[in-house]
């Protein structure tokens, strides 16, 4: 028996297969849940075995109203350990880098942003607060990739995690991505719900991401058996096959090409905004943007958003790949407006 945590009712929704050890939602006041913001994380183990994803919603983060958002899809025999540790982790040591780089800029420093912006038009210039956010998300990513190298008795040469990152702060949004989980905005227009996505997915078949990693004498190669996905292998030898160009731990390829640097992005909050999905790749295998977009605007309420869509994915699965193991699926739902309930 797991549990399932809803923002919005501040309840705990006990469920069979949602398990309490890979969704956890922190909230710095309590009396804020109702009002603060709304939404529901869900996962479901698949048929492969243990189910590696983690997934963290944090409220009040950073500031009132704030909000921390993150899916984590870890791979590899240690894959499970890997995923929990960075959900655990890195919401403080991000909110710590943050911090840091604040008390640490100069007088200097404000000189020269505003030398900049008197010289550049000021609309294509990032505001500081997201510079700063932006280097302590580098700057996080590399020190918790660090910690997980230095952990005793845990063996990460060829297990790690993906991580997506969404942290809101007022009317901004930033974003972090290393490895294929994904991120997607819903937002509202005259044809109704639209999905806009925020991330890329970090595979080695993009042609960036092959170029660094065969200039650093990583092979880049599909299978012969799936010629759709390519993998990361060692220079000489055909091991481990990583279908991922980034990611936490897989130390084993880090001198190959495979990073734990993050993508980082900001996006402005407009009123059409109405929510935000995280989820691993394990619900986009089978669902395209707008399907889980019109799958969280149609859902009933803001605690059963999360969990609509993994259930549809996990159906899809069913239905598209009857003879394939079901991948696990996890999806963290952050909605901007209180759903309208029907009168």
């Amino acid at each position: 028996m797991g549990i399932c945590i809803s923002v919005a009712s501040s309840e705990i929704h006990e469920a069979d297969d949602c398990h309490h050890e890979n969704v956890v939602f922190l909230a710095e006041n309590i009396a804020s849940l109702g009002t603060q913001g709304l939404g529901s994380l869900y996962t479901k183990q698949g048929s492969k075995g243990l189910n590696q994803d983690a997934a963290i919603l944090y409220q009040d983060y950073g500031i009132e109203g704030g909000a921390f958002c993150g899916v984590f899809d870890g791979h590899g025999k240690n894959g499970h350990l890997v995923s929990n540790m960075v959900r655990n982790r890195l919401p403080s040591l991000l909110l710590n880098q943050k911090n840091a780089l604040e008390k640490i800029r100069t007088a200097a420093d404000d000189k020269s942003f505003q030398h900049q912006v008197a010289k550049t038009d000021v609309k294509s210039i990032p505001n500081k607060d997201f510079l700063n956010w932006q280097e302590a998300c580098i700057g996080a990513f590399k020190v918790l990739d660090k910690e997980i190298m230095l952990q005793e008795n845990l063996d990460c040469s060829t297990s790690g995690t993906t991580a997506v990152v969404v942290v809101r702060q007022s009317e901004d949004l930033v974003i972090a991505n290393v490895g294929d989980s994904r991120a997607v905005l819903g937002t509202i227009t005259e044809n109704g719900i639209k999905a806009v996505q925020l991330t890329t997915d970090l595979k080695p078949g993009l042609p960036n991401e092959a170029e660094r990693i065969r200039n650093c004498n990583g092979r880049v190669l599909a299978l012969k058996g799936e010629p759709h996905i390519q993998r990361v292998w060692l220079p000489h030898e055909d091991s481990p096959g990583l279908a991922m160009s980034r990611a936490f731990g897989d130390f084993l390829l880090k001198n190959h090409g495979i990073i734990a640097v993050p993508d980082v992005f900001r996006h402005h909050l407009t009123p059409d905004d109405q929510f935000i999905v995280l989820a691993t790749d394990g619900v986009w295998d089978v669902l395209n943007n707008n399907q889980v977009a019109s799958i969280v605007m149609e859902a009933e309420s803001e605690q059963e958003a999360a969990k609509a869509v993994v259930e549809a994915a996990t159906a899809s699965w069913k239905k598209k790949f009857p003879s394939s193991k079901v991948d696990d699926c996890t999806v963290v739902c952050l909605l901007f407006h209180k759903k309208q309930k029907p009168s």
